[in-house]
């Protein structure tokens, strides 16, 4: 799961910055949780395709990359998407 969304993000953003961490180990009992893992991750990306968009308008856009990932059990995404140069 994760190398299907950093190769999602990769393709469509070009980041000039990614990563992708599992954090499932973190959710374990939790909603969405499965043994094994590959249900809750943490991203943190910068894009110039982020420029001018809103924090919402940023996660609906990484959301919106991701249909199949959540369809297979992807549950949940700690997203932070900047602009370069954004602190």
């Amino acid at each position: 799961m994760q190398e299907r969304i950093v190769a999602r993000l990769t393709e469509a953003l070009n980041p000039s910055f990614l990563d992708v961490i599992d954090e499932s180990h973190r959710h374990a009992g939790h909603a969405g949780a499965r043994p094994g893992g590959g249900t809750h991750y943490r991203v943190r990306i910068v894009s110039a395709e982020f420029a001018g968009l809103s924090r919402v308008a940023r996660h609906r856009f990484v959301y919106g990359l991701l249909p199949a990932e959540f369809a297979d059990g992807l549950h949940a995404l700690a997203l932070d998407a900047k602009a370069p140069g954004e602190p």
